[in-house]
């Protein structure tokens, strides 16, 4: 559009190759640019023309879109000759007419002429079609670098270099736009062209609302009236009164009220029942699901049990969930686990009419983009992996490198193609392709080709349905209990949140960091962070999960929380007044996002509404956005007005601007913190139970060899798969884990069914010779059970077994089917052999990804020392000599660029600790994969947190595989039991 502007261009047609990602926004800002939009479509099969669309008017699009959707849907060619359109202009390339030998065109099909056809109309038997001609004159470039750039990007769809790139795949180079005058210069000849042209494009117009008080485009009602819908809303909440408070206070009637009216007012009643009706069938289904998000600030949401977070008691900030400035809803996010999501999203799409999942733009990252152009120019894999890993000179680099660099820059952040947004449903009141066509991901449900910014201008709100492992956990983490603790099992109420709020079990664990698995409370960071809080209340997690946060981090406010939290005087000393009467419980710190809206409307006296554009501002994706600036600016100046120095407006300033949308509402904290107290509880009172859900789940934070050392050091026995006791899953029996066969990398699904199936039909095996007799298996799979020990019930040395398997199972005399009668199996006299427990750690290794003994087991060298985390405390301010084994790295930078690393690691006792690498350290040692590494560096405490500063350290050498090495590197003999 800044090229029309440039070019005196008063009306433009926008029609992307089978797409409309664009059009929205091009409604949007065309009046910005003095130009009138028209929305059509360039309709292709790969790179060959068809046709072109163009609507008349906003039917007309959707019949342009019902269209496109229907094919991408069906994965179906275009046909060359367009459907007849109601609504819409159908314009053929003057090359496809005279390719197909099109002659017989219909009053809304007409030929689009291009100033390079110019030279060949006088000379094609379509220079009589006077009527019928058109200018079709496409712009794809602005200039010759933009033109680079698209055969670049073309060589990368094709997965070519760019030299084999064929002429077909590219667009022309003249496809760039004219100043209007020299397009009329070029077609005067031919003015009837011009005169066409003219004619059909103001026959077209088009039409979305972008306004401030625009009407949302959602489903307008539940129940098919407003009044029923009102009503309904007043029943349910009269309904959840009892049932969520014993004594229904003025102040709790006051508030329902004021929601109530509010939420009539604002037209967003039907978003709160379809919401509730989500609910209602998750429950119905005995589904977990978390309400959050800022919906959680309301106590309508908590009475329609949307959310299990009460307004009341958290003192939640209305004015973030809604106010009269506020065009959209409330956000509500509803998690479920991502073992219910699928259905509940299927539930969604069947309960509704018009219903489409929300799209996004991916777009290219600069390593990403890197990569690609590396390939595409013919770099070898090692000058493409020096250059995306940034620590090249540039003045050193060949003319292909930088070449790669500048078209990298050039290309980082464009679109790279169309996804699904993480969990935005839209549901809305006119047919969804009245906004864009939809395409069908793999996922096999319609997604809009906008994402949820352009969305929202349109006033399309999404109802966010998102899958989450930790409810899965939970879930799962009961069903154990009822078949390895059944008597318990019914003394447990999940949603006994008071009561967990109140244990003191539970809120130890919190102000100890024991919270391995627990949801959003196990990270090194969170961990360190609880400590250093002494966190041990449920508003103290509340206010911990949102101070974790990238924003508050950043801006060093965390810090200053901390020390506030610890020495309560200094707040006063510190925090600018204002700032203190704003956030009382935060000590005058900005913690959640209500804290934007708060600041900005008493200490910059900015309105509700100016408040809330400065809260969405932060979150980047509207940051560019003038409105935002407008915002700021009012911000300053009023500041300034009020008598505040500029040195304390810019403090303040920095720290709204440093949330840069990362900062959660309170309420979304508040429900967060719900489910960490459920997921506590369970490690608290049934830790081995709730150990095995997890790593059914999927684990966490941490590779699954963790929460198997955290069971074991809690007092599990763990066991290797076995085809007795294990299924695919992991097993518990009293306090006896047996690891899940899925655990076994190259084992085969079906064999794992196979084995389980015959199992549970027949009763466990009895031999090696039984396991054959009934189970189809090929020595490569068998092979794998057998070197992990699946078999050691029969109590024969798996070397023995091995040689059992290769004499019994010959390449060709297996058939799958059941026998009639049992085989006879031969004797064969097999010499005694025997494995050592470091071959058996090996198999492990190779086997499973991790080891089931110690990891110090396998060192080349034993440690020198016996130091662990039980002896920092003795060590402090002093330097240490320590081995631990690697759990996880965070790789950070310096705000100077600078890389340092914090480490966690397990010590020789199975203790956890940390470990952070400045940037002179950083950049002379490197952690290379997991194994076991020796620290020599300086023990220090922040606020009771300990680390250890390193100096120096390496990487400790396991034995060589006695697999294949030296037998004497063990004389360890293997016991089943150990």
């Amino acid at each position: 559009m800044q090229l029309a502007q440039q070019n005196h261009v008063t009306q433009l047609v926008l029609t992307d190759i089978n797409n409309t990602s664009a059009c929205l926004n091009f409604v949007r800002k065309a009046p910005e640019f003095g130009v009138r939009p028209i929305l059509g479509i360039d309709f292709r099969n790969g790179v060959n023309p068809c046709f072109i669309g163009i609507a008349q008017n906003n039917e007309g699009y959707l019949e342009l879109n019902n269209f496109l959707s229907h094919h991408l849907h069906h994965q179906l060619k275009i046909p060359q000759q367009a459907p007849s359109f109601k609504n819409a202009l159908v314009i053929y390339p003057f090359e496809q007419v005279l390719l197909h030998d099109l002659d017989d065109f219909s009053e809304h099909e007409f030929v689009g002429i291009s100033i390079k056809d110019l030279r060949r109309l006088p000379f094609s038997r379509l220079v009589n079609l006077k009527h019928k001609l058109v200018v079709q004159q496409p712009v794809t470039f602005r200039n010759k670098q933009d033109f680079n750039a698209h055969r670049l990007l073309r060589a990368i769809d094709n997965n070519v270099l760019l030299s084999m790139l064929s002429k077909e795949e590219e667009a022309n180079e003249d496809e760039k736009m004219y100043p209007i005058q020299n397009l009329a210069a070029a077609f005067s000849e031919v003015s009837f062209i011009l005169e066409n042209t003219e004619k059909i494009l103001s026959s077209c117009s088009i039409h979305f609302d972008f306004s401030k008080g625009r009407k949302p485009q959602n489903l307008k009602t539940f129940l098919g009236s407003v009044e029923e819908d009102e009503q309904l809303l007043e029943n349910l909440c009269a309904e959840g009164l009892p049932y969520r408070y014993e004594n229904v206070d003025d102040s709790i009637k006051t508030r329902l009220e004021k929601e109530l009216q509010l939420i009539k007012k604002m037209g967003f009643v039907s978003y709160f029942l379809i919401n509730w009706d989500i609910v209602s069938e998750a429950r119905r289904r005995g589904f977990y699901y978390v309400g959050r998000g800022s919906g959680a600030n309301s106590i309508v949401a908590y009475l329609l049990h949307i959310t299990d977070v009460d307004p009341m008691e958290l003192d939640l900030y209305f004015e973030r969930f809604i106010n009269l400035y506020r065009a959209n809803p409330p956000d509500f996010d509803i998690d479920f686990s991502w073992k219910d999501r699928p259905a509940m999203t299927e539930y969604i799409f069947g309960r509704f009419k018009h219903v489409a999942l929300l799209g996004t733009y991916v777009t290219f990252k600069e390593r990403g983009v890197i990569r690609e152009l590396g390939k595409v120019f013919g770099l070898p894999p090692h000058e493409i992996d020096f250059l995306s890993e940034g620590r090249y000179n540039y003045d050193e680099l060949d003319s292909i490198s930088k070449l790669v660099l500048k078209y990298g820059l050039l290309l980082k952040g464009k679109p790279n193609y169309l996804s699904i947004h993480a969990g935005g449903i839209l549901i809305s009141e006119k047919p969804l392709h009245w906004f864009s066509a939809t395409h069908l991901p793999p996922k096999g449900f319609p997604t809009t080709q906008y994402d949820m910014v352009i969305a929202e201008d349109v006033g399309l709100y999404k109802f966010d349905i998102l899958g989450q492992r930790g409810l899965g956990k939970i879930k799962e983490a009961l069903e154990i209990i009822a078949y390895n603790q059944p008597e318990k099992h019914q003394e447990i109420d999940i949603h006994d949140i008071k009561g967990f709020k109140a244990d003191a079990t539970i809120n130890n664990l919190i102000k100890t960091a024991q919270c391995m698995g627990c949801f959003y409370v196990e990270s090194p960071a969170m961990r360190m962070l609880l400590k250093k809080l002494e966190v041990d209340n449920y508003l103290g997690l509340v206010a911990a999960s949102s101070i974790i946060r990238p924003g508050v981090a950043k801006s060093g406010m965390m810090r200053e929380y901390i020390l506030r939290h610890r020495n309560k005087g200094r707040a006063e000393e510190k925090a600018h007044p204002v700032m203190l009467n704003i956030m009382p419980d935060t000590y005058g710190v900005m913690v959640y996002q209500e804290d934007v809206i708060k600041v900005a409307h008493h200490f910059a006296d900015l309105d509700l509404g100016e408040a809330d554009v400065l809260r969405r501002g932060m979150s980047g994706k509207f940051r560019s956005r003038e409105e935002f600036q407008k915002v700021k600016d009012k911000f300053i100046s009023n500041c300034r007005k009020k008598g505040y120095s500029d040195i304390i407006i810019f403090e303040v300033w920095n720290q709204v601007a440093s949330f840069a949308g990362y900062a959660f509402a309170k309420g979304h904290s508040a429900s967060y913190a719900v489910e960490s107290y459920q997921s506590l509880f369970l490690r608290a009172y049934y830790p081995l139970e709730y150990s095995v859900a997890v790593l059914n789940n999927g684990g966490g934070f941490y590779r699954p060899e963790f929460y198997i050392h955290d069971a074991r050091m809690m007092g599990a026995t763990i066991h290797p798969p076995c085809v007795n006791n294990s299924v695919a899953v992991n097993r518990i029996y009293g306090s006896h884990i047996y690891l899940g066969m899925m655990y076994l990398r190259d084992l085969e699904n079906r064999v794992m069914e196979r084995i389980i199936k015959e199992r549970y039909k027949n009763g466990g095996f009895a031999s090696l010779e039984d396991f054959l007799d009934r189970v189809f298996i090929s020595m490569e799979q068998l092979a794998i059970l057998i070197r992990i020990d699946a078999f050691r019930f029969t109590e024969i040395n798996k070397h023995e077994l091995l040689w059992k398997a290769h004499l019994m199972l010959s390449k060709n005399d297996r058939l799958e089917h059941p026998k009639l009668f049992p085989p006879r199996h031969q004797g064969f006299q097999i010499p005694k052999l025997h494995t050592t427990s470091l071959e058996a750690a090996f198999d492990q290794l190779e086997l499973l990804g991790f080891c089931l003994c110690s990891p110090f087991d396998l060192l080349a060298e034993p440690p020198k020392n016996t130091n662990g985390q039980k002896d920092l405390h003795r060590y402090l301010n002093k330097h240490i000599d320590i081995y631990g084994y690697l759990v996880t790295v965070k790789n950070t930078s310096t705000h100077n660029g600078k890389r340092m690393h914090f480490a966690t690691l397990v010590d020789q006792h199975g203790e956890v600790f940390d470990t952070l690498l400045f940037p002179p350290v950083a950049a002379k040692y490197f952690f290379r994969g997991k194994g076991i590494y020796r620290f020599y560096g300086k023990v220090v405490e922040e606020f009771g947190f300990p680390s250890i500063e390193v100096i120096k350290m390496q990487k400790e050498s396991y034995i060589p595989d006695p697999r294949y090495a030296d037998m004497k590197t063990s004389k360890k003999l293997f016991s089943p039991n150990k």
